[in-house]
């Protein structure tokens, strides 16, 4: 069985001093695309969805999925709930074999955040679950992503919210989008740098489409070890289905099936080089 939590993951990447890659999937195609790039690299990952894309992939039909692909691969595979909102999905997460669990209370406030995510904890302790939590506000909905609009995260209130809550891995707001970046971002070093100094947990970095290779290397040398990466994968699972179309030769469903495999494939293996310093 290759089905891993995303604790120890993160450990792996704290050894090795680089990130480990967490891929959105949304079908068969996104997830046999992400796995097969994995194995291919022989490098571990994390496959996940959010909660806000249930209504597209719904949890009974994705998860098992999900799960199961991660227990047949040739490397191990971490299974996250991504940005979940309410503890109702979280339990159907947990309860479907997911091994981590992603709590989103950055819209709340830091009282909150920290009661609620310790309340999502001790039900994800009792699965044996790894969790993450995010402090700071980012742009975007996994749509147009305005850098400018971001709320960083504080480093008092991270160094607060890290001893008052019981997280496995901290997400944090340094200039970060999801979604596409309307402009170059402008990522703010010197806060993830004060953060690292002072908050004994590993950082997450959640909008990672758009992010040149050398800001997310230079994110890894201060403490990123979970980079997220949806966008790209559904774009290029998107012009995947695109570019057959538009070119030559049989189209139907199982060329489409290999068009989108392969496209995803090769995204996933482009950004587990970028983070593993291939």
């Amino acid at each position: 069985m290759s089905l891993i939590t995303m604790k120890e993951l993160i450990k792996r990447a704290e050894e090795k001093n680089i990130a480990v890659g967490a891929f959105n999937v949304a079908n068969m195609e996104m997830l046999i695309g992400a796995v097969t790039a994995a194995e291919k690299l022989n490098t571990p990952i994390i496959i996940q969805i959010a909660e806000s894309r249930l209504a597209y992939s719904p949890l009974y039909m994705i998860a098992p999925m999900m799960v199961e692909a991660a227990k047949k691969a040739s490397v191990p595979i971490a299974v996250n709930f991504d940005h979940g909102k309410t503890r109702e999905n979280i339990l159907k997460a947990l309860e479907y074999g997911f091994t981590s669990v992603m709590f989103d209370g950055s819209s709340l406030s830091l009282d909150e955040n920290i009661r609620e995510t310790n309340a999502v904890a001790a039900v994800a302790r009792n699965f044996g679950a790894t969790v993450e939590a995010e402090l700071g506000v980012l742009s975007g909905n996994e749509g147009e992503g305005d850098v400018a609009k971001s709320l960083y995260t504080k480093p008092g209130d991270a160094v607060l919210f890290a001893d008052k809550t019981d997280i496995d891995c901290l997400a944090v707001a340094i200039g970060n989008a999801h979604g596409k970046y309307v402009k170059t971002p402008n990522l703010q070093f010197d806060i993830l740098k004060e953060i690292h100094e002072r908050v004994d947990l590993p950082l997450v970095l959640h909008g990672g489409t758009g992010i040149s290779p050398e800001d997310f290397q230079k994110c890894i040398s201060l403490g990123i070890r979970k980079i997220n990466i949806a966008t790209a994968n559904f774009e290029a699972c998107m012009t995947g289905a695109f570019n057959l179309f538009e070119g030559e030769g049989p189209r139907n469903y199982f060329t489409m099936n290999e068009a989108m495999v392969e496209s995803v494939r090769e995204t996933v293996e482009n950004h587990i080089k970028i983070f593993s310093f291939m």
